[in-house]
């Protein structure tokens, strides 16, 4: 009987580990691969709203595209209550901190556009109240499909339950911004099946989300990336020799680490519209290392796959650790295996002063990686902090081989385009 990859065209594959001892590589504040330093006096693009991950529309190959000449990003958003009784502390002043906090709750995708990259005009939610079938929608990825500017909005619909949908719209341009129209009909795609991806049922605590498609450069079909866990029952998992790697004397006690279950996903098209898919095992897990790969997404370079992922601190396993950012493997092929970056699998991490100062980085084909402001210190001592809610410095990034270097700093937000399409 053949296997989903092989009823596919697909070959058949094991999923690329990333180890405990690759991560016992992870060295914070390596200027290397450190996000340089936020100042605490950053701009806000709104004040009325929080922003975080942030959706730059691009194609399938993943080149950032404008739409005659208007650069345009999609972002999670969330309003800001500062007269909301329940976020007034008790002596009437706005508690910022924990209306951030509870953002996740009444995540909707909003948009903007730029003529500069940067600089964003507000555009408003891309779907109108009531369109999207669960109360919260999460992360995933806007494809411009054509010249016409049809737009496939591939997105995480959450509550209840968590599942992989799409939406398709189209973007219209004027001398004077960019509007959204249609994005009416979402689509399921599909959710954890509990056999390869584990399912709320089997942890509360799961993560199903972030679709990320795309088209393989080298055997030209239709792909997406997700974020996952690993299917079983939350505990039930086994850290062994292959998930601990080559650890030095002292190290091979794994602690509690089973119930970190981390993997990044993958599914296939079955039909050229995205409409209809296969998952497929993980590309690659982290058992017993860290239990989020999030918004997982592709940069294809000199014939690899580099494959980057953002994680947190709090994630990592017992007896592991690394910084808030983006962590990244390269392989050959699309399948692997994939072997960390740098070693580890640090790419761009927050500075140990600034722990939280940055997160949701996006690594672009051009070696820009965007993010967005969490909070930064105000005072020395750290105890006091500013939140962001807001696009951060951008940074330059060089990729050689199986190493990553930071070369560049530019502005807030800056998200320039690889190439511009005119609308017929």
């Amino acid at each position: 009987m053949k296997t989903n990859t092989e009823k596919f065209g697909v070959t058949p594959h094991q999923p690329s580990l990333w180890t405990r001892a690759d991560a016992l590589k992870v060295r914070a504040d390596d200027p290397t691969t450190t996000q340089p330093l936020v100042r605490a006096d950053f701009p806000v693009l709104n004040n009325d709203v929080f922003i975080w991950d942030t959706m730059p529309l691009r194609d399938l190959d993943g080149n950032v595209t404008s739409v005659d000449g208007w650069s345009v990003i999609f972002t999670l958003t969330a309003d800001r209550h500062p007269n909301d009784p329940q976020y007034l502390d008790e002596d009437g002043n706005y508690d910022i901190l924990r209306d951030w906090n509870d953002r996740h709750g009444r995540a909707k995708m909003y948009y903007w556009f730029s003529r500069t990259g940067k600089n964003w005009e507000f555009g408003g939610r891309v779907m109108a109240e009531g369109v999207s079938p669960t109360a919260r929608e999460w992360a995933g990825t806007p494809i411009l499909l054509n010249d016409r500017g049809e737009v496939d909005l591939y997105y995480t619909a959450v509550t209840p339950g968590a599942t992989i949908v799409k939406v398709r719209g189209r973007v219209v341009t004027t001398e004077h911004g960019v509007s959204m129209v249609g994005f009416e009909k979402v689509k399921p795609l599909f959710e954890a099946d509990g056999n390869m991806y584990q399912t709320e049922a089997q942890n509360a605590f799961w993560g199903f989300r972030d679709p990320w498609p795309f088209r393989d450069p080298k055997d030209g079909k239709l792909y997406m990336l997700f974020e996952g866990n690993v299917a079983g029952e939350r505990g039930s998992h086994k850290v062994g020799e292959a998930e601990i790697g080559d650890v030095p004397p002292g190290y091979e006690d794994v602690g509690n680490s089973r119930y970190q279950t981390a993997c990044i996903g993958i599914a296939v098209a079955r039909d050229a519209d995205g409409d209809d898919w296969e998952m497929l095992p993980p590309l690659l897990t982290a058992v017993g290392v860290n239990d989020q790969t999030e918004r997982p997404h592709f940069v294809f370079q000199d014939g690899k796959y580099y494959l980057f992922t953002i994680s947190h601190t709090f994630t990592y396993a017992d007896g592991v650790t690394g910084p808030d950012g983006v962590y990244g493997f390269v392989a050959d092929s699309l399948f692997g295996p994939y072997v960390p970056l740098n070693g580890s699998g640090l790419v761009l991490g927050n500075p140990s002063s600034q722990p939280f100062q940055t997160y949701s980085h996006y690594v672009m084909p051009n070696g820009l990686v965007t993010s967005f402001i969490d909070s930064v210190p105000t005072d020395e001592t750290g105890t006091q902090i500013r939140v962001g809610g807001t696009e951060a410095p951008t940074v330059g990034m060089k990729i050689k081989g199986q190493q990553t270097f930071v070369v560049a700093e530019y502005d807030y937000g800056y998200i320039p385009p690889m190439l511009d399409v005119t609308l017929k």
